[in-house]
């Protein structure tokens, strides 16, 4: 048996064709071309060519795209003048502030700065709650995106047993939530998880979020199980030469691909989901913000 693999790119240029959709339409119909700020802090090199993708999609569906890179001593109180300045921007509909944060800045006080409409990453405390009360919320990129996925390939969730390992704010818990929202049956695992083996084994959904190389094996993966792994780490490849490295899962991919019915892979599985849902988020965002319905298929 070997798992049909969840092609994460393919999935998120579909995303982003019925984003631009949408903002092709707002554009058209209604004179509004929806706005999305991303703010950098230093000059950190992977958060530096992430915050250059994010600009590169977002003009490529037709928003407007407005980056704002400050020194690495920027003091925290002109970073907060500058996300109130966005606060108030009409014309910015998203607003992401890129972490990790320079360690004299305050993240969450940053963070809950933000309005919560404009929130398009949902970290803000505000959106949290609403997302753990089943409230409409901005709901984290992440997350959403492996959502997307799994309803994509099952169709209905309800009664499926769903196990997050990992109890991050990021993913895990906001995973869970949704989960719960679609009807699963849910179980967050942990490091403190007693036979973690056992839990994953019992999953019919498998969440990998835990930030461990290759921790979960093929063998605690339930036969035709479906496995998101959100795990991103770099570990040495010794085949590709001395200094050389590779990304893996979280997830022991080559065997658990023999084992369960569906895996994300990784690369190209979750990862381009991440910044095709922030295009999603900006224009629910968008479209709240204006009074308008929200985009079907692009919301939790």
């Amino acid at each position: 048996m070997s798992a049909k693999i969840i092609d994460g790119k393919a999935f998120a240029a579909t995303v982003r064709e019925k984003v631009a959709g949408h903002v092709s339409r707002l554009r058209e119909v209604h004179n509004i071309v929806p706005g999305l700020a991303v703010v950098l802090v230093g000059d950190d090199p992977a958060s530096e060519v992430y915050v250059r993708n994010k600009g590169k999609q977002t003009l490529e569906v037709g928003m407007n795209s407005y980056e704002h890179k400050l020194p690495e001593d920027t003091p925290e109180a002109d970073l907060l003048a500058l996300v109130a300045r966005l606060n108030a921007d009409p014309a910015v509909h998203g607003i992401l502030v890129q972490l990790p944060l320079p360690g004299h800045i305050d993240e969450e006080q940053v963070l809950n700065a933000i309005e919560p409409a404009k929130d398009v990453d949902g970290f803000h405390i505000l959106n949290v709650g609403l997302l753990a009360t089943g409230q409409k919320a901005m709901v984290p990129c992440t997350p959403l995106g492996c959502l997307m996925m799994l309803r994509a390939h099952h169709g209905n969730l309800s009664g499926l047993n769903a196990v997050v390992v990992g109890r991050s704010n990021i993913v895990g818990k906001p995973m869970a939530q949704l989960l719960l929202r679609d009807s699963c049956t849910v179980t967050i695992a942990h490091s403190r998880t007693k036979d973690l083996a056992a839990v994953c084994r019992g999953a019919d959904i498998l969440v990998a979020a835990v930030g461990r190389a290759q921790m979960i094996p093929g063998d605690w993966v339930k036969p035709g199980a479906t496995v998101i792994d959100v795990g991103i780490n770099r570990i040495p490849a010794p085949e590709k030469g001395e200094g050389k490295s590779r990304l893996v899962g979280d997830v022991d991919f080559d065997s658990a691909v023999q084992v369960a019915g569906a895996i994300t892979p990784v690369p190209g599985g979750v990862g381009p989901m991440t910044i095709a849902c922030l295009l999603a988020n900006t224009i629910t965002a968008c479209c709240r913000a204006n009074d308008l319905p929200e985009p079907s298929g692009l919301t939790a």
